[in-house]
């Protein structure tokens, strides 16, 4: 296992922050036991992104479970053994980043409201505010099975297009931003612009749309200039609840 005395301080860093997503993801009841991932490149001239050691849990997550690889899987330095990476997941985070040097960091996830919108034709509907953030913003990837073959990347790269958010049929989200704090707002947002579908839906009654100008706008709205203080600020309130674990997910 690896400390903070023994790899780079700019590493280190990005680990606690890593650490810390983690943890808030499990806050927010988005895990799906010990799948899924969350990546972020460690900045420098490598190319290497961190993941999670595979089989432990979000919430116990610390910066010495992640695990350093480079961009074709291969764990960079530690006890290969103990670093196992789940397969599936390097291939669907590596695409992303090999091809979107802006996305530092990329959550995937498999929520009960996720998997569902995934599931229906129309996608996501533009029938809530956190929806709309989305809108004409959303890429849609076919499923194609478990996601453990390397042609597969250039299919999702081009399904995701120049946006910061996709959903995969019959799969789940994947959402990236320029850090941790982006991503997370990223995938705060679409998880609950999906919960408030499925719940709407199920309410069988005649749904409200709003009109194509105004679903404009606000997909704009939430670019204004601003936004990064925004995020960064819902960033540190997340970071808040979880203050108290600060000392275990930096170890």
């Amino acid at each position: 296992m690896h400390n903070s005395d023994t790899i780079s301080p700019v590493e280190w860093q990005a680990r606690c922050e890593l650490a810390a997503l983690y943890r808030l993801v499990a806050y927010y009841r988005m895990t799906d036991l010990i799948d899924t991932h969350i990546t972020l490149r460690v900045p420098g001239p490598d190319h290497h992104f961190l993941i999670n050691r595979y089989g432990v849990a979000f919430d116990r997550m610390k910066a010495s479970d992640l695990v350093l690889i480079d961009r074709d899987g291969r764990v960079v330095h530690g006890d290969r053994e103990r670093s196992r990476v789940n397969a599936a997941g390097f291939v669907v985070h590596s695409a992303i980043h090999m091809a979107r040097h802006d996305l530092t960091c990329v959550i995937h996830t498999h929520t009960a409201a996720g998997m569902a919108v995934a599931a229906q034709e129309q996608g996501l509907l533009p029938i809530s505010q956190h929806a709309l953030k989305f809108y004409g913003k959303l890429g849609y990837h076919t499923y194609e099975g478990i996601a453990l073959s390397l042609d597969e990347r250039a299919r999702l790269v081009a399904d995701l297009g120049p946006y910061k958010a996709m959903i995969l049929r019959n799969h789940g989200l994947l959402v990236g931003g320029n850090g941790v704090a982006q991503a997370f707002q990223e995938i705060y947002f679409l998880e609950r612009a999906c919960q408030a579908q499925v719940q709407a839906l199920a309410g069988n009654a005649k749904l409200v749309y709003p009109n194509e100008e105004v679903c404009r706008l606000t997909a704009e709205q939430f670019d204004r200039d601003e936004a990064s203080e925004i995020i960064d600020l819902g960033w540190k309130a997340a970071l808040s609840l979880i203050e108290d674990q600060r000392e275990s997910y930096c170890s």
